[in-house]
């Protein structure tokens, strides 16, 4: 098994282990948990977005990598400093630790996701021209 489906079922196991023990010890973190995994999960798919258009940036000239840049920091800082002023000073201190964890969980879990098929994609297109040259 490759590290990095070991990575992606190791944090798809944290996830349902933590959500699973807030559902059934009926924890008020359950809401704060559901919403920090998709939280989590949607800053993964923001990574990818943004790692993927950095290498496509190549050859492009200097004043869209300016835009391109300008617009992330223009709408990325913002958000970063409402989530970190409103969102995580104001949760009770007691969710923070494992909301924090689960979000963290939910990057990691999307980014290898993605990852996994995107090679199952590749590993089938290969095959798929193997049978068409064959």
């Amino acid at each position: 098994m490759k590290k990095s489906t070991s990575i992606m079922v190791i944090t798809l196991l944290i996830a349902v282990g933590m959500l699973a023990k807030a559902f059934i010890l009926n924890e008020e973190a359950k809401v704060f948990l559901l919403i920090f995994f998709a939280v989590g999960m949607g800053l993964g798919l923001l990574r990818l977005f943004v790692n993927r258009s950095i290498k496509k940036m190549k050859g492009k000239g200097w004043k869209s990598k300016v835009l391109f840049f300008g617009v992330l920091l223009g709408l990325g800082l913002p958000f970063q400093s409402w989530f970190r002023n409103n969102v995580l000073l104001r949760i009770d201190s007691s969710y923070l630790m494992s909301s924090i964890i689960i979000m963290v969980v939910g990057i990691l879990f999307m980014t290898t996701c993605f990852g996994y098929f995107k090679n199952k994609r590749m590993q089938r297109s290969v095959i798929d021209l193997g049978e068409v040259e064959g």
